[in-house]
């Protein structure tokens, strides 16, 4: 793999070729979903066979109560990983007849975030409810489970700060058999000390499933949840991901105003690049910049007379266009709707954000312009992602800050998935002295480091 770097008026660009994925070994059989037992297949319906990942970790996954901890990069399947260690406390308790005795367990799945939750709840409840009776609900800021709730739900998907509240809770917790911590690379986070806390209280019994990107020290986040380094930890890099994610990072080294103008024209060349081919999918800070980013593409691309590349050929597509146009309610949406282009954010109404989902989804809109919730909360790949800026308005410390590690790789997560794509390619548009931070991203060589010291306090009280 061969990264390269161009020098450009007032910016750098590093370019980091796709890792193509490796030839599979001898160890490395893809398992398929006919060799899977019968009563779980239904789990996994639409899909023929597990890909690398899945298969690397399903015996020890479906067949046995191991802690595991699986570090492989975002969007190489690690929620299907999750499915077969559901599957396996289900079978713990699976009748004669195929039944399940239900109350006899509750599983727990932290999510890191509320967005995240609630995708997770519709994923796991798609697939499980139907099929085999299973009730999942979410446990969050905005989502309170009362105590017949608590009774009937299997599957409690929560954020950490809201799982934690319960802890000291038998309702829930005395039944609960399986934790399943998604983005346990968050423990890089600020909010660590949260997730670090519920490890600590967690009882023996209960068994443990991380799933995280790839780290420097896993063995250390490994032995932190209690996982055999010989029996539970599966690490693969970017050579396993079923869609091979090229990557740009651009650094900026203009002054303000000239370094906003010049991440719009970046930005341009970067749609204009990929428009007519791919959608693209753009991620900003604020509500106020994805107006501001979409009408500088949509102007430019007037001025230079591209307008039409980020237009679908077929008259059909165009029409539908023009009939959501009429429905939606956000008159910059209005105006951007007729040429291809659509904003997504939180100042939007609810049945305008579905219109633009569903547009993007069916691939009536080629270029979209986000604040990062859409990275978490609605599962909307593009084969093209872009960060334009890093930096967000911290308003508890009251200063800029730059985003953090998970926030980063969910947006790029979003680039090229397999079921759409063939490859995909993440661009993050930064301040020039940030360059070899987002380069270290795309490799294992963020470090995790503890907060128990620190938080000594919060940590004694729990």
């Amino acid at each position: 793999m061969r990264i390269y770097t161009n020098h450009c008026k007032g910016y750098e660009e590093v370019h980091v070729p796709a890792l193509k994925p490796g030839p599979l070994s001898a160890d490395d059989k893809l398992v398929k979903i006919s060799a899977m037992p019968d009563w779980a297949r239904k789990a996994f319906d639409g899909l023929t066979e597990l890909n690398r990942v899945q298969s690397k970790v399903y015996e020890t996954a479906l067949f046995k109560s191991d802690n595991i901890l699986v570090c492989a990069p975002t969007g190489s399947g690690k929620t299907n990983v999750a499915m077969l260690t559901i599957l396996q406390q289900m079978g713990l308790h699976r009748n004669e007849d195929g039944s399940f005795n239900h109350s006899d367990y509750k599983i727990v799945y932290v999510a890191s975030m509320k967005a995240l939750a609630a995708e997770v709840v519709r994923n796991l409840s798609n697939r499980l409810t139907q099929q085999y009776g299973v009730t999942v609900m979410e446990l969050s800021r905005d989502k309170v489970l009362n105590r017949q709730q608590i009774k009937e739900t299997q599957i409690i998907v929560a954020t950490p700060e809201k799982w934690e509240e319960k802890l000291d809770n038998l309702t829930y917790t005395r039944l609960v058999k399986l934790i399943i911590i998604d983005a346990a690379h968050l423990l890089h986070d600020d909010r660590r000390d949260v997730l670090e806390r519920i490890v600590e209280r967690t009882q023996k019994h209960i068994r443990l499933v991380g799933l995280s990107s790839n780290i420097r020290n896993k063995d250390d986040e490994a032995l932190f949840l209690r996982v055999d380094l010989k029996k539970g930890l599966f690490c693969s890099n970017d050579s396993y991901r079923s869609c091979p994610l090229a990557y740009q990072c651009i650094g900026i080294m203009a002054n303000n105003p000239r370094r906003l103008q010049l991440m719009d024209d970046i930005c341009y060349e970067k749609v204009i690049g990929v428009a007519g081919k791919h959608q693209v999918l753009i991620f900003v800070h604020t509500k106020q910049d994805t107006t501001d980013t979409a009408c500088v593409i949509r102007d430019a691309a007037i001025a230079n007379d591209t307008i039409r590349m980020f237009l679908n050929d077929d008259s059909a597509s165009r029409e539908f266009l023009r009939e959501h146009t009429a429905l939606v309610e956000n008159n910059v949406l209005k105006d951007l709707l007729p040429y291809g282009l659509a904003i997504h954010n939180g100042g939007m109404t609810r049945d305008d954000r579905e219109s633009v989902e569903l547009l993007f989804a069916e691939r009536h809109i080629r270029v979209l312009v986000s604040t990062s919730t859409l990275a978490c909360g609605v599962n909307l790949p593009a084969h093209t992602v872009i960060i334009k800026g890093t930096q967000i308005y911290d308003t508890e410390k009251r200063e800029w800050t730059e985003r953090s590690p998970f926030e980063v790789t969910q947006m790029l997560g979003r680039a090229g998935r397999p079921q759409y794509h063939t490859d995909g390619e993440g661009i993050i548009i930064t301040e020039h002295n940030n360059l070899k931070y987002y380069l270290s991203l795309m490799n294992p060589q963020l470090p995790i480091e503890r907060l128990f010291v620190s938080k000594l306090a919060d940590q004694q009280n729990a």
